[in-house]
Formats: structure tokens, sequence, C-alpha cells
């Protein structure tokens, strides 16, 4: 991996399997909510690398990668390798990463609807704190049936934002949500799910054509 050395701040539980990394910020990084990161360690002698997006706001200010930390929220399969790896860190210790990627990202849409499956949540948590500090409207919808992140839920729900939990993305409830909400659609999920999200917004009557997706591959 060609990547830039970095230091992890912290560790932080965020629910069942799941933890967010507080990392360094590198000289000239910059990056918007929504896009992701390599990051890489050497588990057991053998360089790994994983993809992990973001899940911090960023600058409230308008401005990418203003801020000297970031965070990304790393869900830990027991059988995997880098997952169990870097949530075992300890604060101090050392990381490489290489990004940011993607074009999936929040640009200050004043309106955003944020549909998240799974390790979703990562980004829709990030962009819903980014768009609500900027005054913008926001609407989460976010399926799994064991949610993380929830103390950030609850913040923005606090905040005004509008905040969906649910195990059936295409249900009626949401689906109604959805046909009542306006804004840039941004979707991020494993594939099965962006199909099932892609099918919640045919049936509210909302166009898919210009939605910002990221495809997290097939689940695991």
């Amino acid at each position: 991996m060609d990547g830039t050395a970095v230091a992890v701040r912290s560790v932080e539980s965020v629910g069942s399997d799941t933890v967010a990394l507080t990392i360094e910020t590198p000289d000239g990084f910059a990056a918007h909510p929504g896009q992701f990161v390599q990051v890489g360690a050497t588990v057991d002698g053998e360089q790994v690398a994983r993809h992990y997006t973001l899940s911090s706001p960023g600058s409230a200010a308008g401005e990418a990668g203003a801020d000297d930390t970031f965070e990304v929220t790393v869900e830990v399969d027991p059988e995997g390798t880098l997952g169990p790896h870097l949530a075992g860190l300890d604060a101090g210790a050392t990381i490489e990463i290489a990004g940011p990627f993607g074009d999936a990202y929040y640009e200050g849409e004043q309106r955003v609807v944020v549909l998240a499956g799974g390790p979703g949540i990562g980004p829709a948590v990030g962009i819903g704190e980014r768009a609500t500090a900027e005054g913008g409207e926001v609407v989460v919808v976010y399926q799994d049936d064991d949610p993380v992140h929830e103390a950030r839920l609850a913040g923005l729900s606090a905040a005004g934002a509008t905040v969906a939990i649910t195990d059936d993305v295409s249900g009626e409830e949401v689906v109604g949500l959805l046909a009542n909400s306006v804004g840039q659609v941004f979707v991020y999920g494993f594939a099965d799910f962006l199909d099932e999200a892609t099918a919640a917004l045919d049936a509210a009557g909302r166009s898919t054509e210009d939605a910002k997706t990221e495809n997290f591959g097939p689940a695991p």
C-alpha cells in the first residue's frame, strides 16, 4: 500500500462489533463527508488494507479537511483480519491511509436525504451533522437490526433532523417519509441494500438518477 503513516488518536466502541477510529489528519489531506480512505496496517507480518468511509462531519465552515483529526467507522468481523486489529489499537498506534476517494459526497446541499444500510451509517451521520451545522434540512433513514452510532443519531434528532431507524427500508412508513421529503439523495451500503433503497425511492416517486450512491460491494 502506498499510503501515509498517521497516528490513531482514539478507538471508541459505538455499538455491537463496531468502533470509531479517530485519526490524525496528515498534511495536505482534505476530505468531504461521504468520501472514503484506504486504511492499511501490518497484521501478523502481512500488509492488509481495506476501504472505510469517513464518519466525521469535517469543518462546519464549508471547507473540507479543516480539522486536525477525522473519523472512520469500522464494522468488526471477529473472523476478519484488519477490523479486529484496528479495534484493538491503543492511542498513538500508527496506521497508513491513502485517499480520499469517491465522488458521492456532501457539497453544501441545503436539503439532504441519506439512506444508510449497516456500515453506511458512518457517512450518514457525518453528512447529517455537517448539513445540520450549516443550517440545512436533514433526513436520515437507517436500516439495521442492531443500530450503532445511536448517540449521534439522537444528537441529530435533537438538532432538528428527521431520523428513522428501520429494519425494512422499503416499508410503507419509510416510503411515505421519502415521498414527503425533498433534497439531494445519498445512499450508502452493501449492494443488496442499494437495491432495496432504490426500490423504496421508486415507490416514493423519487428520481434516483441524481442520487449520490456508494456501493460497499456484496454483503459479507
